[in-house]
């Protein structure tokens, strides 16, 4: 396979940014596509060429096969590289960057349909002897047969839409009385969200930890992992906070969980980077949860810990090259933590926020990373993920990088629209979190909107929006523009463009 020289990233905002910065490491050209809302975001801007793909609405832009396809051809990209959410976990946009000619950097086609279908999945684990939570074999075909699973395997229970994740088509049931009307609330979800109503139900296990291992697998038959990451601190099934290594887990656990993550990814032929979840009780049991055939959203931790750059992994294996280090070339070196800048509100339920960005400067310091996907000057639409930047820090040991979150948190300056930046500091300033025994419920037993703190640096912002248009005596946009402040070089990038 010849080596790429040009790629495509189909996706926009932080991870765009992010995989273009790794192609202009290895001297790769990158092209980036973009909607008509997005034509000033900073992925469009760092990329050596751009491609207009449609409309606002990712279902006429991003997620439309052809127009992808069509960039790349028209731009001579030898690769597609997806990023995550959008199409890259899809078996048919994988089928179609082959028959292209187009190499799609990710797994196999057949890999991402196994592990993308969760009943599939299932069975293929149980196949292979992976532990799996009690729960169905295959998709439910009636209520009156799922009620007598559930009563079998006992309340609580989960159901699972059948092709998705990310919370979508998901829903607890604590009581029988409650089954029917949550099976139809989560196959009408799930068939919104994935054109697909089909369900699945597993035991609920209490006080469960959320537990994943990064995986990466060449073409030579090399499996590696990469250790594990901690994702336990979610809202709506969605993760906020994720931290490497897990703090739950000892030595034993850790390599019985890094087998078995090797099992599963062995067990569809996979190719790339992967992640394999699990589940783990308080008993210290732990159940196949899913595989995510992509790249997560959490990678930077793992970056930090192992000193490897997953991107680079992920292009050198799709051009065909053997992995260049073993498993016992990796260790864990010290600690990492993200925090996910979405904008949300963190005081009215996590609900989507937008606004035009007055105000965004980002911390630094010895241990802190900000992989981030807008600038000052720019408006946050509801057309996308909330998700704004990753917010990373590493320390010696965990307490370290803790505090260098706590910290850079404070640091963190956005002004325009609600974040999840007080709630972040929440977390990092609770006792359950800094002892390391959270679990799945750490929002639901312990989060409090109204003892959250507001950074300085945020009220500084604001204070300095307010003094600013009252020093100018309210003048206009169209007569000054939009105030924009920055601590970077976003002012001279938002000056070059009005």
């Amino acid at each position: 396979m010849p080596e790429i020289r040009k790629v495509l990233i189909a996706n926009r905002g932080e991870i765009a940014v992010r995989v273009i910065r790794t192609c202009k490491h290895l001297g790769i050209k990158s092209v980036a596509v973009y909607s008509d809302v997005d034509s000033g975001m900073p992925h469009v801007i760092l990329a050596d060429e751009s491609v207009f793909i449609g409309e606002a609405p990712s279902s006429k832009s991003y997620l439309v096969m052809d127009k992808i396809i069509a960039a790349a051809k028209k731009t001579g990209a030898d690769a597609i590289h997806p990023g995550y959410g959008f199409l890259s976990e899809n078996a048919i946009f994988a089928q179609m960057c082959m028959d292209n000619g187009i190499i799609f950097i990710g797994p196999t086609p057949s890999a991402i349909e196994a592990m993308g279908d969760k009943t599939k999945a299932r069975e293929l684990m149980q196949k292979h002897n992976v532990p799996l939570p009690p729960g169905t074999d295959s998709a439910l075909k009636d209520i009156a047969e799922a009620e007598k699973i559930a009563d079998q395997i006992g309340y609580p229970v989960m159901i699972k839409a059948a092709a998705g994740g990310g919370g979508k088509g998901m829903r607890i049931v604590y009581k029988k009385e409650d089954f029917t009307s949550s099976i139809r609330t989560a196959r009408s979800e799930a068939l919104n969200a994935f054109g697909d109503d089909r369900v699945f139900i597993e035991k609920y296990l209490e006080s469960p930890r959320h537990i994943e291992f990064q995986i990466m697998a060449d073409a030579h038959g090399n499996v590696l992992h990469l250790f594990d990451r901690e994702c336990s601190v979610q809202r709506r099934h969605q993760k906020v906070v994720e931290e490497a290594p897990s703090p739950f887990l000892d030595d034993d656990m850790r390599a019985r969980m890094a087998d078995t993550a090797v099992k599963a990814a062995r067990s569809c032929g996979y190719l790339g980077a992967g992640t394999v979840e699990f589940l783990a009780d308080k008993h210290r049991n732990f159940y196949f949860l899913e595989m995510n055939t992509r790249l997560q959203v959490e990678h930077p931790v793992t970056e930090f810990i192992t000193g490897l750059d997953l991107v680079e992994l992920q292009i050198r294996v799709a051009e065909g090259k053997k992995l260049p280090l073993s498993q016992k070339d990796i260790s864990i070196k010290g600690h990492a933590i993200e925090c996910r800048i979405c904008a949300e509100d963190p005081e009215e339920n996590f609900l989507p926020s937008t606004g035009f960005i007055k105000r965004h400067k980002i911390p630094s310091g010895p241990g802190v990373r900000v992989d981030s996907g807008i600038v000052a000057g720019q408006t946050v639409t509801i057309n996308y993920d909330p998700l704004l930047a990753k917010l990373v820090t590493y320390g010696f040991d965990r307490e370290q990088a803790v505090n260098r979150m706590r910290q850079a948190l404070k640091e963190y300056e956005i002004a325009g629209c609600r974040t999840t930046i007080p709630f972040c500091l929440f977390t990092m300033n609770h006792p359950v979190f800094q002892s390391g025994t959270y679990d799945t419920h750490f929002i639901k037993d312990y989060y409090k909107p109204g003892e959250m703190e507001s950074p300085s640096s945020e009220i500084d912002s604001i204070a300095s929006v307010l003094l600013y248009q009252i020093a100018n005596n309210g003048a206009s946009n169209s007569q000054k523009g939009e105030l924009v402040e920055t601590g970077s070089d976003e002012a001279l990038w938002w000056r070059n463009r009005k």
